[in-house]
């Protein structure tokens, strides 16, 4: 097992460093002192609610020390260094438990921003590797230090409940797209992140989407099994899998979630080892965690959250697309000088200009945009962060439009700011050769509200419901 650990490994460098490049751009509009959810409000927050030092577990996070914009910055640095020193194989038993506590130090603080499976995913895996990597600051191959079966199995365990248990859902949630196999229909144009290539998936005829959608079923539900099958199979679903995996990226740009789970296929394909000694280690701390996070995974899918471990993500339920969505709705932030003429903010990675082709750029992840597909959802109260928004850019503040991909108001700021929502589609081979558009849409009106700056200064938010 001494090759699928020193590219796993390699993989997950890369995977973290990909997730704290994001992140690089992007914490302080998130949640810097006067980005869109601070942390500091948060962590006051947390330490009120919580007696003694029970927050301290609620929210493990360094920022505990500090939440300022240098806080922020050093503790993304720091991950993204020791990401690429995991990469290039320096340490590689310290810089995954640098990069892992990095992690969670910033999903742990980044709120609504950080409710994402593929989150866990990540953790789950970064603990795992920790266990998983040999010791020494060069090691090499380490074929001297073969790595615990109980931590392989780890990361094995991982990657079946991801494929198993986002099969089961699919069944037990119900939904009638996957009762009929109508799923894929529209699939393509209704994810968070569509792309380019995802147009031209979107125009295959229903009779192949309706076999993509059995065939996902049975891949979900039934080729995870070959974990237990015998090396040969194991190679030959190994070779299945990964396309499977290419063939899910092109639809959608789902951050590093399927690099990810390509990286963890990586342990069916074991390279028999000439020495006994590479394959009889056991490791009991990797066997504590592996039965911990059967244990605690297992509970936390049939009966409710392992509350215990929930802050760190380390023993996750998964379950993908349970539920199909039925249509693609998209918020956008629209500001205004003299409430008549409103200017879009323009986005840098979400649907917006319908003769745009949407892109292509996972693991990249934009949890801004990402978070406002979740919110196009629901009720504007059930995101509140969304007026919020709109406030920090009627007061122009400068880490939240750098979440944009430009200031239409750059010269002076707005005195309101709206957000509305459309709904889009993708447009089929004729109406693009006549257009030259990629996507139909259609205003529906006012999402939130609007906020406006009065003459003293002061900002007044109008519900949508009281918005002429």
């Amino acid at each position: 097992m001494v090759w699928p650990r020193w590219i796993f490994l390699r993989a997950l460098g890369l995977i973290f460093g990909s997730a704290f490049y994001s992140l690089v751009f992007q914490i302080h509009g998130l949640i810097g002192p006067n980005g869109i959810l601070p942390a500091t409000l948060y962590l006051d927050s947390m330490r009120e609610a919580a007696p003694g030092i029970v927050h301290l577990w609620a929210a493990p996070t360094l920022l505990w020390f500090a939440t300022s914009d240098l806080a922020l910055n050093v503790l993304v640095w720091s991950g993204l260094i020791a990401s690429m020193l995991l990469t290039i194989n320096i340490w590689p038993r310290v810089t995954a438990a640098a990069c892992t506590i990095a992690f969670l130090s910033c999903i742990a603080a980044l709120q609504d921003f950080s409710s994402y499976q593929s989150d866990g995913m990540l953790m789950q895996a970064g603990v795992a590797a920790v266990l998983l990597a040999p010791p020494g600051i060069r090691p090499g191959l380490a074929v001297n230090a073969p790595p615990p079966r109980a931590a392989v199995w780890l990361l094995r365990w991982e990657w079946f409940s991801i494929y198993f248990e986002s099969g089961l859902v699919k069944i037990l949630s119900g939904d009638v797209q996957w009762r009929t196999l109508t799923a894929m229909d529209h699939y393509y144009e209704n994810n968070p992140l569509p792309t380019w290539l995802g147009w031209y998936e979107q125009q295959l005829p229903h009779v192949i989407q309706a076999g993509v959608a059995l065939m996902t079923l049975g891949v979900e539900l039934f080729a995870p099994w070959v974990v237990f099958a015998p090396r040969l199979v194991r190679r030959h679903a190994a070779v299945f899998l990964t396309l499977f995996q290419i063939g899910i990226i092109t639809t959608a740009n789902y951050a590093f979630l399927n690099y990810l789970v390509l990286a963890l296929g990586v342990f069916l394909v074991d390279v028999p080892s000439a020495s006994p000694a590479t394959t009889r280690r056991v490791g009991w701390v990797s066997v504590g965690a592996l039965f911990i996070t059967l244990y605690a995974s297992a509970v936390d899918f049939f009966a409710r959250p392992a509350r215990l471990l929930a802050p760190f993500r380390v023993a996750n339920a998964y379950g993908l697309f349970a539920v199909m969505t039925t249509a693609e709705y998209e918020i956008e932030f629209q500001g205004s000088r003299d409430d008549t003429t409103w200017v879009a903010y323009p986005f840098r990675y979400k649907p917006q200009d319908p003769k745009a082709p949407p892109g292509l750029y996972a693991p990249y992840q934009p949890r801004f945009e990402w978070n406002l597909w979740f919110a196009s959802l629901g009720q504007w109260n059930e995101s509140p962060w969304v007026v919020t928004t709109q406030a920090r850019l009627v007061m122009a503040e400068p880490s939240v439009l750098e979440l944009f991909a430009r200031n239409p108001f750059a010269s002076t700021p707005p005195t309101a700011v709206r957000s509305v929502i459309w709904r889009y589609w993708f447009t089929d081979f004729a109406t693009r050769r006549q257009t030259h558009r990629w996507w139909n849409r259609e205003l529906l009106g006012v999402y939130a509200g609007v906020v406006r700056r009065g003459v003293d200064g002061a900002l007044h938010f109008t519900p949508a419901s009281e918005h002429p």
